[in-house]
């Protein structure tokens, strides 16, 4: 028998409140695929009860430039999950951006989709949620947010830069 060289973390990505609770009983991390450090009460009694050496690693957009630029793509990706991932009623992602507190516009979203506007479902993103789950703007005010992260339950920050300026201007953010 072939054993591996050492422990082998097991992260998992869980969304509905039940899963979410589940993996912090038997994962060594987890990965959710929308997380605000502005609403921590939306996890908060699922995650409260996690080992002390439970990891939470978030994969989000961190952009320099301009705002509502900068979260286009994550309104797009927003959009495709929450709009048209699922069965109408039975949409997880669409659930959670209603536990976020934007129940209107995730069915809004899902309704647009659902009808083949693609392009207004995106559009009916909400910048303000977009923008909680990222950190996107000027280095200021992504300093500025990367403390809500800090204070937040979240262990590690994902980011996929698009080029080398952006590693760059990443390493920058994090240095300082």
């Amino acid at each position: 028998m072939t054993h591996p060289l050492r422990e082998i973390p097991i992260w998992i990505g869980a969304e509905g409140p039940k899963n979410v609770a589940q993996t912090c009983a038997i994962a060594d991390g987890w990965i959710p695929l929308y997380y605000s450090p502005f609403r921590p009460e939306v996890y908060h009694d699922h995650i409260k009860d996690r080992a002390v050496d439970f990891e939470i690693g978030v994969n989000i957009t961190c952009k320099v430039g301009d705002v509502e630029e900068s979260l286009w793509p994550t309104r797009g990706s927003l959009g495709f999950y929450i709009g048209g991932m699922g069965a109408k009623g039975q949409n997880y992602h669409t659930k959670l951006m209603a536990r976020m507190g934007f129940e209107q516009e995730a069915y809004e979203i899902q309704d647009l989709f659902m009808e083949g506007k693609r392009e207004e479902a995106i559009a009916k993103v909400p910048l303000e949620f977009a923008d909680e789950i990222s950190l996107v703007g000027s280095p200021e005010r992504i300093k500025d947010r990367l403390q809500a992260w800090e204070e937040s339950a979240v262990t590690m920050i994902n980011v996929a830069p698009r080029s080398v300026e952006e590693i760059w201007q990443i390493a920058e953010l994090v240095k300082g």
